[in-house]
């Protein structure tokens, strides 16, 4: 029986790639660095998890000698631009920036209505999540969620499913009872080594991806009821070879 929802943030809830590429480039040039990332590079650089993992990654593939002085340079300059382009986020989504893919609050609103539980399995930072969600649902955002997990409280970045264990093991639910919501590889493969049959709405940013293991892909999310999910989560369980524990 399906039991609980739990959904990645940038990308599926809202596509905020473009707004999150544009902070990290103010960043860039409110620190006097020559870096400028377009969206060919930053559709790359996606394939690595977390906004900090990104710049290291970037930094390391365009200076292969950088090294810390001190132990401390360069990851004191990473939190610094992190930092920046997160107040730089944070105020785009307020200004409006932003809003939720089609059908996401509604279907929301249908599960919540139905006893369904949602969670949130994210690699992006707790300021982020709350500007967005802050802004597209109100105030009392956080009520909506039983569980959050997020790069605070994960620090082993998708592929790796540990925010996934995490929210399954919050909600106190078999991953046979959830489904994950993603727009990702790296996403998919996080939410499936959980154990968790997954619905995929791709961007522009990820929809070259593979994604031959998810449940379902569909454009987003406005054409799809809670019967749906329902009656696609029966089939996969149903599926054969289909196992409901974690993996790894």
């Amino acid at each position: 029986m399906l039991q609980a929802f739990i959904f990645d943030v940038d990308g599926t809830l809202a596509d905020t790639e473009q707004a999150h590429l544009a902070a990290f480039n103010h960043a860039f040039a409110q620190e006097g660095l020559d870096w400028h990332w377009d969206s060919e590079l930053y559709t790359e650089l996606l394939n690595i998890s977390g906004g900090k993992e990104r710049m290291l990654h970037y930094w390391k593939q365009v200076q292969p000698d950088v090294k810390d002085i001190d132990g401390g340079g360069v990851q004191d300059t990473i939190n610094r631009l992190h930092e920046i382009k997160t107040a730089a986020y944070e105020n785009a989504v307020n200004g409006g920036a932003v809003e939720l893919r089609p059908g996401v609050l509604r279907l929301m609103d249908e599960a919540r209505r139905a006893g369904i539980r949602l969670a949130i399995a994210t690699t992006t930072s707790p300021v982020n999540i709350a500007a967005l969600l802050r802004t597209a649902i109100g105030t009392d955002w956080r009520e909506h969620f039983v569980a959050i997990g997020d790069a605070s409280t994960a620090p082993i970045k998708k592929p790796h499913p540990q925010v996934y264990l995490q929210m399954i093991d919050a909600l106190k639910l078999p991953p046979s009872a959830c489904l994950a919501f993603e727009d990702s590889h790296n996403g998919l493969t996080a939410a499936t080594a959980a154990g968790l049959q997954t619905i995929i709405t791709p961007t522009d940013f990820t929809r070259h991806h593979d994604f031959s293991a998810a449940l379902r892909q569909v454009p987003d999310l406005s054409q799809v009821s809670l019967a749906h999910l329902r009656a696609w989560h029966d089939e996969g369980l149903r599926a054969p070879g289909r196992t409901n524990a974690p993996r790894g």
